[in-house]
């Protein structure tokens, strides 16, 4: 006898052979022990998840000896034929090649025949998708009320190509991906069964590699077996499939977690260089993150994915990191996967979003500036702090890892509005100045009300430390004058002379503007309902854009312009400009109002009355004579010697 490939050989025999898909074997058996049995089934799922195994399998029970019954016997004479498709009444058809008119009318013309041995005479076609919609067509009347002796079995993976009419005709069965604990000690069984030592480690890599489809694992096993012999090690699995080892992934993983630039491409490196797929790594990478969000939910729920060795490792590395960090970091490395699907130079790729990784590792979110501010009661040093102590929990292992940036109050620069004034040339010392303060790293702008805002730009101003020379320990109190500094409730108004001198005609509608609230970085305008025409054009992406740039310059961070029509507001008052009086009054010489021209609409106008009219010279023109005739017409006024 011929060599039988494992995938052949190990295919399920009857129900309890099928592994992953309890729910649809449940369903199945209570089926045929109720008798409640359907005549068209849809068989839906991806490759090698047991579709067509699971039909056969139906086919035994309901044909086998003393069917339909759940515990037949696969080694029966007929349910050989089933397995083998040598029975005549289960007839297996191939939808890719059998998907014409032509092929479903065929079939319809053979449905009437009664079975030739067996109970029930069904059809199963593999692929069903494949099937024209002339075909589908065809086939509808028939399937939705075929022969009480025949039943249709329909499988397919791409569920979404069948007509709708179709599927409403068939109960569905969603076959899904096998867990990869089932393959892997299913890998085991066959392994033990043919004499060949296969390591555990061994069997999850290539239950990792079939991505839920028992036939490839089967497959991939045989090919192992013809490669290494009688034992077969996770090194064999990697080397001849190309996958990624766990632990180069747990590696690479908590790399980025501990900020470690040079061990994170080294990583990929090494990946690179032994001719792994760069892809399917990356694949790896987010599903190892996505681990680890799983283990800081449940971790119980990944005690049989894994062996207790990674579990553990995972469960270190998930407390090592926020949820919000994770997410973050699967964002980028999933942007990533979709950019090295279509380049060339997948390593360039990779190696940019592990660095963009890492980085975000080290951002400082806004959730936590807001949680550091309400924690410090608005005080913006405490706030720093609170911060800088989170970003610090993470260790940093590169010693080139940049700075994160200083969170600041996001108004700190909205005295540099209005300078003050300068102080007179004598009170200026010719000492050598001191070291200007550093300047604030980029701002992280936090969101708070109005009155925190206010206070954390006070506090800012308090903290930066300001050198105070003795000679000049006399103009103290200039510095410290608060007149010039602009206050938040009042700044629209501060914006207005800016508007004035950069866009005139924009000044008239910004003037009638109230503002409403200041927060979450967005200032509010009001206008009121007579003045709506005003919101419409400052509402405008190019006005708007000009003004948000206006407001930035202004406060040194990003504000956004919400411009609103507030019914509660009123019209502002309109200042009418006074008639400008003539100097002298006007002189006797100055036309009458008699001779002035009168309106044409007062203007009377004395038609003189004509005794006879047909003796007047206009009745006795051939031309006028004519138009009369021609539109029947008659003069019912006339202006003879008028001038008009």
């Amino acid at each position: 006898m011929s060599y039988q490939v494992f995938a052949r050989k190990y295919r399920p025999k009857s129900f309890a052979d099928v592994l992953g898909q309890d729910h649809v074997v449940r369903t199945l058996r209570n089926a045929i022990a109720q008798n409640r049995l359907a005549h068209a089934y849809l068989f839906v799922g991806p490759r090698g998840t047991g579709k067509t195994s699971t039909a056969r399998i139906f086919a035994k029970a309901l044909n086998g000896p003393g069917g339909p019954k759940i515990d037949f016997d696969p080694e029966d004479p007929i349910c050989k034929e089933i397995a083998e498709g040598r029975c005549l009444d289960v007839r297996e058809i191939d939808g890719a090649s059998n998907n014409g008119v032509e092929q479903v009318r065929e079939l319809r013309d053979t449905v009437n025949y009664a079975p030739a041995s067996c109970r029930f005479k069904i059809y199963y076609i593999d692929e069903v998708h494949m099937l024209t919609t002339a075909a589908f067509n065809a086939l509808l009347k028939t399937l939705e009320e075929p022969p009480e002796h025949v039943k249709f079995i329909f499988a397919t993976t791409e569920a979404n190509k069948i007509l709708p009419t179709i599927i409403s005709r068939c109960q569905r069965f969603d076959l899904r991906r096998i867990p990869d604990p089932i393959i892997a000690n299913h890998l085991l069984y066959i392994a033990k069964q043919e004499g060949v030592v296969l390591q555990e480690p061994a069997a999850y890599a290539i239950a990792r590699g079939a991505d839920g489809g028992m036939r490839d694992a089967q497959s991939m096993l045989d090919q192992l077996v013809a490669f290494c012999g009688d034992t077969i090690r996770e090194e064999d699995v990697l080397q001849v499939f190309g996958f990624t080892a766990m632990e180069a992934v747990a590696d690479l993983c908590e790399a980025i977690l501990t900020r470690n630039n040079i061990k994170a491409l080294r990583c990929v490196h090494e990946q690179s260089e032994a001719g792994k797929d760069l892809g399917r790594f990356l694949a790896d990478l987010i599903q190892h993150v996505r681990t680890l969000l799983v283990a800081q939910s449940d971790t119980s729920s990944l005690t049989e994915e894994m062996s207790p060795e990674m579990l553990q490792r995972v469960t270190n590395q998930a407390a090592m990191a926020t949820t919000e960090q994770l997410l973050r970091i699967v964002d980028g490395l999933a942007e990533v996967d979709a950019r090295m699907r279509w380049t060339s130079n997948k390593r360039l790729h990779l190696e940019l979003g592990i660095i963009q990784a890492v980085e975000s590792v080290a951002q400082v979110s806004l959730t936590d500036v807001i949680t550091a501010i309400d924690k410090a009661g608005g005080s913006l040093g405490e706030a720093n702090t609170l911060v800088q102590a989170r970003r610090a929990a993470a260790p940093v292992v590169s010693p080139q890892q940049p700075r994160v940036p200083v969170v600041t109050a996001p108004l700190d620069r909205v005295p540099e509005a209005q300078p003050l004034p300068e102080e007179p040339p004598a009170a200026v010392t010719p000492e050598p100045e001191p070291e200007p303060a550093p300047e604030p790293e980029p701002t992280v702008a936090p969101i708070m009300s109005l009155r925190q805002q206010i206070a954390a730009a006070e506090a800012a101003q308090a903290l930066v430390p300001t050198p105070e020379p003795e000679p000049r320990a006399e103009a103290a109190p200039a510095e410290e004058d608060e007149g010039e500094i602009v206050p938040i409730e009042k700044l629209w108004e501060s914006i207005l002379p800016e508007i004035q001198r950069e866009r005139p005609l924009l000044a008239g509608w910004a003037e009638l503007g109230t503002q409403l609230s200041f927060a979450r970085n967005t200032l509010t305008i009001g206008f009121s309902n007579s003045e709506s025409f005003c919101r419409d054009n400052l509402v405008r992406e190019p006005t708007r854009s000009f003004l948000e740039g206006l407001v930035t310059d202004l406060l040194g961070t990003r504000v956004r312009l919400d411009f609103i029509v507030d019914e509660t507001l009123t019209a502002p008052a309109r200042i009418v400009p006074e008639p400008v009086l003539p100097a002298e009054e006007p002189t006797p010489e100055a036309p009458k109002p008699a001779a002035a021209p009168v309106p044409a609409a007062e203007t009377k106008v004395e038609i003189p009355v004509i005794d006879n009219p047909a003796d007047h010279p206009f009745y006795q023109d051939k031309l006028i004579d004519e138009v009369i005739e021609e539109l029947d017409a008659r003069i019912v006024g006339r202006t003879f010697g008028t001038g008009r």
